[in-house]
Parts: C-alpha cells; sequence; structure tokens
C-alpha cells in the first residue's frame, strides 16, 4: 500500500512513479512502432537499389525535419488539454481541438509547399540528378500525407493529455501491421509481387511514401471512428456545435506555447544533421561508425522521451485541478524515474556493446571505429534523460521560450562548437581520443549534461514562483 506524505497530502513517490510507468509503457510501444517504420523502409528499399536507398535517405533528412518540427507546434495541445482536464472543464475541451485543427491546416499548407518546391532545398546536396529526381519524387508524395500526419498528432496529444496513451498505442501498433505488405506492394510493384494483374507500377524507394501516405490517412480516419463512437469522448464535446471559426485569441495561444516546442524538436534534429554532416569529411568509416551509434541512440532514447511525455502529462493536470504540491512531486520523481532508467540503461549499453554493434554491421574496421562511440551513448543517457524529462515537465507549466533557447545555446552553441573543434581538431589541441567522430560525440554529451543542469536550475526556479 502506497504511503502519504502527510504534509501536503500527496501520495508517496511510490504511487507517483507506478504512475508515471502505467502511462508511459504505450507511449513507449507506440514510439517503437513508429521506429519500426524507419527500419523497415531502409530494408525494403535497401533491396531495391543503392540508388534508391540513397535518394530516401536524403528525402528523409528533409521531411523529418519539416513533419518534426510542424507536429511540435501542436504539442502545445498537450498541456492545454492537460491542465483542463485536471480542472474537470471536459466541455471546454473539443474548442481548442477544433482549434488546433485550423492551426494544424494552416501548418500543412507551409509544409507541403516547401515539400513540392524541395528541389531547391535538395540542390544543395550536390548530388546526381537521378538521385534528386527520386528524393524529390519521395518528398512530393509525402507532401499528401502531412496534413494527416498533423491530425494524427492532434488525436495523439489530446489521448496522451487526457491519460489515455492506449487509444494512440493501439492505431500506431495496426499500422506498422500494414507497413510490410503495403511497402512490397509499391516498391517493387505488382508484378514484382506475381499479381501483375493489379497494375501497380514497382515505385522504388517513392513507394514507402505512397504506404506512409495511405497508413497516416487511415490512421486519421481510425482515430476519428473511435472518437465519435466512444462514449467517453461525447464530454468533450469534440464533434457538437458544427463548425467552428478560428479563434486568434486561441490561435495565438497555440502559437505562443508550439512555435518553440517545435523549434526545440527542430534544434535537436539539426543538431544530429550538423554532426551527420560534419562527420562526412572523415571519410565512409567514420560516417558509418557514426550512423550506427546515431541509430542505436535513437531507439535507446525512445524510453526517455516516454518517460517524459507521461511525466508532463501528469504535472499538467494536477497544475489543472490546483494541486501544486502534486505537480512539484510528480515532477520530481518523473525525473528520478527518468534518471534511475539511464544510468540502467547505459550500464547495459556499455557491458552488451559488442553484440549491438555486431547486429548492425559484420565489419571489423567499423566495429572498431563504433566501439569507443558507445561509451558515449552509455555516458550522456543521464543527461539526455533528465533534460527531455524536464523540458515536458517545463511545458506542462506553459513554459517553452526560454528552455528553446537553453536547447540553441548548449546543443547549437557548446555541442557543434565543442565537437567540430575537438573532432576536426582545426587548431592541432584535440586529444588523440576525441579526434574525428568522438568529438563530436564529447561535445554533444557534454551539451546535454549542461542542458539538463540548466533546465533542473530553471524549473525549480518555476515551482517556486507558482508555488507563491
Amino acid at each position: 500500500m502506497a504511503t502519504t506524505d502527510h504534509a501536503s497530502g500527496a501520495p508517496a513517490s511510490a504511487h507517483h512513479t507506478l504512475h508515471i510507468a502505467k502511462m508511459a509503457w504505450p507511449i513507449l510501444v507506440g514510439q517503437l512502432a513508429i521506429t519500426a517504420n524507419a527500419v523497415i523502409d531502409t530494408a525494403m528499399t535497401s533491396r531495391f537499389s543503392t540508388l534508391d536507398l540513397a535518394a530516401m535517405a536524403l528525402g528523409v533528412s528533409v521531411y523529418v525535419s519539416i513533419s518534426v518540427a510542424l507536429s511540435g507546434v501542436l504539442q502545445a495541445l498537450l498541456p492545454i488539454v492537460g491542465q483542463l482536464y485536471g480542472a474537470r472543464r471536459l466541455e471546454a475541451v473539443g474548442g481548442e481541438v477544433k482549434q488546433a485543427f485550423w492551426l494544424a491546416l494552416f501548418l500543412s499548407i507551409v509544409g507541403c509547399v516547401a515539400m513540392v518546391f524541395s528541389p531547391l532545398l535538395l540542390s544543395t546536396a550536390h548530388a546526381s540528378p537521378e538521385l534528386l529526381d527520386k528524393a524529390t519524387q519521395y518528398l512530393r508524395i509525402q507532401a499528401l500525407g502531412l496534413p494527416a500526419v498533423l491530425a494524427f498528432r492532434i488525436y495523439a496529444s489530446l489521448n496522451i493529455a487526457l491519460g489515455r496513451p492506449k487509444m494512440v498505442m493501439l492505431i500506431q501498433v495496426l499500422a506498422l501491421l500494414g507497413k510490410l505488405p503495403l511497402n512490397a506492394l509499391f516498391i517493387f510493384g505488382a508484378a514484382g509481387l506475381g499479381l501483375p494483374a493489379l497494375g501497380i507500377p514497382a515505385f522504388g524507394g517513392p513507394g514507402c511514401a505512397v504506404a506512409t501516405v495511405i497508413l497516416s490517412w487511415l490512421m486519421v480516419l481510425g482515430g476519428a471512428v473511435l472518437m465519435h463512437r466512444l462514449p467517453f469522448y461525447r464530454q468533450l464535446r469534440l464533434f457538437e456545435g458544427g463548425f467552428a471559426r478560428p479563434r486568434w485569441k486561441a490561435q495565438w495561444q497555440l502559437l505562443k506555447l508550439g512555435v518553440p516546442i517545435g523549434l526545440s524538436y527542430f534544434i535537436e534534429i539539426t543538431a544530429f544533421t550538423c554532426m551527420a554532416i560534419f562527420i562526412a569529411r572523415l571519410g565512409a568509416t567514420a560516417v558509418a561508425s557514426h550512423q550506427i551509434t546515431a541509430n542505436a541512440a535513437v531507439v535507446l532514447y525512445m524510453l526517455p522521451q516516454s518517460i517524459a511525455n507521461a511525466s508532463g502529462t501528469l504535472v499538467a493536470q494536477a497544475i489543472g485541478a490546483g494541486r501544486m504540491d502534486i505537480a512539484r512531486r510528480t515532477a520530481h520523481d518523473g525525473i528520478r524515474l527518468a534518471a534511475g532508467s539511464a544510468v540502467l540503461i547505459g550500464l547495459a549499453v556499455w557491458f552488451c556493446r559488442p553484440w549491438i554493434i555486431r547486429a548492425y554491421t559484420p565489419d571489423p574496421i567499423t566495429i572498431a571505429a563504433a566501439m569507443p562511440l558507445f561509451f558515449f551513448i552509455a555516458f550522456y543517457q543521464l543527461g539526455d534523460s533528465v533534460q527531455v524529462t524536464t523540458g515536458y515537465i517545463l511545458r506542462a507549466y506553459k513554459v517553452t521560450v526560454i528552455p528553446t533557447v537553453m536547447y540553441a545555446l548548449s546543443l547549437w552553441g557548446i555541442g557543434i562548437s565543442t565537437g567540430y573543434l575537438l573532432g576536426l581538431d582545426p587548431f592541432g589541441i584535440a586529444p588523440a581520443a576525441l579526434r574525428g567522430a568522438a568529438g563530436f560525440w564529447f561535445g554533444n554529451s557534454v551539451s546535454l549534461l549542461l542542458l539538463a543542469a540548466a533546465l533542473l536550475f530553471y524549473l525549480r526556479r518555476v515551482q517556486r514562483t507558482r508555488d507563491r
């Protein structure tokens, strides 16, 4: 039985930690399903042709930067709905969701225009015309699904804010099950599968985009059906009142919260992109070892991000209920859970790194190059887990601008510049162990630790202000 903090009336830490864990695991499963989609795309396209794989990689780098940043803006709905739910103002949720759809429509137009005119972006890569043509085709197909991606982000944010992440996980896992057959059909064509009567040509790499667009719209349709049919959602008035015009005050509130969140996502993505660009100067082995390390880091990031999402949601609900003591305790326990998980993950990565790397490649040269980089994955788990959890909790307090500035100063200012000075060693001062890709990972690790410390300090300041 959980004990009670008699000073505040708040349940003890074990209760909060268990609540966070129960909400985090469906989010984690859903995130892993999304990650598995990318793995399936890479594995299946590589079997079609190297050109298509390279073109898809180029297209994905642009698409992810656009879609994740725009989706981040819509994350503003999470603290807004979370606080309304905590205050039991369920009738107001429907209006906020409708306003979020207007914002999603506007963001879709911006993102689609960027992807339709993608040759202007892709030309900076100085790749072959064939590769650029394939990458352009990939992006223009993905543009057709961007409105659905943003609409599903609203569905996901709504359900997580209401403490119903399983409703999101269900659709994400079902979409993953449909990814393999649809990819096969559009990558290799109907004839390639022995079904020539269907008449579907082989698209190669862009076929992944066709499959993703179809699944994105099916996911939105599934979410709409569930919200329309299940009794729980009726109290939210999502479908009552018919057409609702944009309310500029509501739009400003979403943008004021969401734009900094979207920028923080963009900063994180571009920090890794800059690392890859600079490391590319060091040769194929350095790039391969970095790619393996980065891919493993992305998979490991899913756990702290899930804990962060759950912690932020529960903190927002407590704030909405006016229970600032519960909000503070939940925040503390969420950060502690993330930090403890990070230590365990770091130790597991350190001791299992030979097997993890060999699962990616059998090449002994690449294995030798990647082995020291995994030290940084093990080392930076603590900083990464604490910073993402603290960042989500600050969003629950509707504080987003200062944390985004911290992200820029840490990841861009400290991380990239330190990595450049050590990894490329333009002044000949870097120690041998930190030259090459290791220098960039060292800079990234230091920046994350400093970011975590800065966000923790700022959270304490915000909490003291709100508790008065």
